[in-house]
């Protein structure tokens, strides 16, 4: 006899909580399945332990900035201890987040999902039959196709180092490998990037992100640009990893103790036989209509990273999607996803951010518009503490004075950008903000300059 349900939720990340816990408030019987500890990407393997690192870095970042400037303190990252005092936050979720759901009346399932009719599951010996089901099992490292892959190891491994090699070398140059290249680096580790095209974090401003690479060249992380990793084999006497590439047209090869993809993530529905539920899909996740209801199977919907929507794969999205899902399950398809302007942050040290249009893109689109733009390493704010890395661009369309961009590079930047976001969601204009009357002397307050 199968478990029947009103609803089943694949994941317990934060897009699954979020419609698992709205629908069973509604009176829904509901059922989570995880095949990983549960709490998902966030909370266990991605921003809040990454975050955790990071605060290490930028600590010591801060030390090293103002010594001769009236700091004398000698700081180094003790990794052990800092791992350690990650798992303070990671530790205690599993148990804690199947408490949650179980206190609510969610039934909870351990072991893989795998569809095996439109709304029918078996997890292990476990069958499951719903009246609706809900993807949310997030993403996973890309396949990359190279002899010796197995010697890659994922960001999850870098998280839970025992101990942080001297020699690393990240494939691919997206956030992942620049956020864990700047903890490595401020660690002591050697620290190489490989990335096979012509500009890295290609989410992000062309010119912020060339004066962050070479910034990251300075700290001494060697960035390899048009570099095409094309095979990772053992060393002799089988101590290390050799990376080999082709850069420019020309055979390399770079050697490391650890090899860690960056080269990044699909959505992880490859092992759920949504062929068999009938479930349409494509390299960005589960194919959905503006309800985030599969075009296939009227009972299916998708929320996070595997949902092939117009949302970036960010925690907030998910979280939003999880909502919008959950309403349209409740109340029929009623809301649609409206994205509008959603920040983004690699959190190198410094930071790095955006929010709504890139330069290109307005271009693309025949806005008229002025473009602001400098480096800020003079300015006050950055000046006090010592960093010698920062700038901004904000585009304003001529006309509306709306703001369509803005990208951030300095200290705060993951906060300052917030404030953009919040301007483009409620339609300020550029003088509306430049009006307004900050704390000074704060980041904030350099809003006003960038107008």
């Amino acid at each position: 006899m199968a478990n029947e349900f009103d609803l089943v939720v694949i994941g317990t990340g934060t897009a699954a909580a979020t419609v698992a816990a709205g629908c069973r408030a509604a009176g829904w019987s509901v059922a989570v399945v995880d095949s990983r500890p549960y709490g998902g990407t966030c909370v266990l393997r991605g921003c809040d332990p990454k975050k955790v690192l990071v605060g290490a870095a930028e600590a010591l970042d801060w030390a090293r900035r103002l010594e001769g400037k009236g700091v004398k303190a000698k700081a180094k990252i003790d990794w052990k201890a800092l791992m350690q005092f990650k798992r303070t936050f990671t530790d205690p979720v599993p148990a804690s987040r199947e408490k949650g759901f179980q206190q609510k009346g969610i039934a909870t399932f351990h072991g893989r999902a795998r569809f095996t009719g439109p709304t029918s599951l078996k997890v292990g010996p476990e069958k499951l039959a719903a009246k609706k089901v809900v993807i949310a099992a997030g993403a996973e490292p890309m396949e990359l196709g190279l002899p010796g892959e197995k010697h890659l190891r994922t960001s999850d491994d870098f998280l839970e180092l025992k101990r942080l090699p001297k020699r690393v070398a990240f494939v691919g140059g997206g956030y992942i490998s620049f956020e864990f290249a700047h903890v490595a680096r401020r660690a002591g580790a050697e620290v190489t990037i490989l990335h096979r095209g012509e500009q890295p974090l290609v989410r992000f401003d062309p010119e912020l992100v060339e004066q962050l690479v070479a910034y990251s060249r300075q700290l001494g992380i060697k960035v390899r640009l048009n570099t095409e990793a094309k095979a990772i084999e053992k060393t002799p006497g089988q101590k290390g990893l050799v990376v080999k590439a082709v850069e420019a047209g020309k055979e390399q090869a770079f050697e490391a103790d650890l090899v860690v993809h960056g080269a990044g993530r699909v959505p992880a529905i490859a092992g759920l036989n949504l062929k068999k539920a009938g479930v349409e899909h494509n390299r960005r996740g589960v194919r959905l209509n503006e309800y985030l209801q599969s075009v296939t199977n009227p009972a299916v919907y998708a929320a996070g990273d595997t949902a092939g929507s117009d949302g970036p794969p960010l925690t907030p999205v998910a979280g939003y999607e999880g909502r919008v899902v959950a309403a349209n399950l409740l109340g029929g398809n009623q809301t649609k996803v409206e994205y509008g302007a959603i920040p983004s942050v690699a959190f190198t040290v410094p930071p790095l951010a955006a929010v709504g249009l890139s330069e290109k893109a307005a271009q693309e689109q025949g806005r008229k518009f002025r473009v602001n733009h400098g480096e800020t390493a003079g300015w006050f704010s950055s000046r006090r503490i010592g960093e010698e890395c920062s700038g901004f661009k904000v585009m304003v369309e001529e006309g509306s004075e709306r703001i369509l961009g803005a990208h951030l590079l300095g200290p705060q930047a993951e906060e300052t950008i917030n404030l953009f976001a919040l301007a483009m969601q409620h339609g300020l204009t550029a003088s509306q903000l430049g009006k307004v009357l900050y704390a000074y002397p704060t980041h904030a307050s350099d809003v006003q300059y960038m107008l």
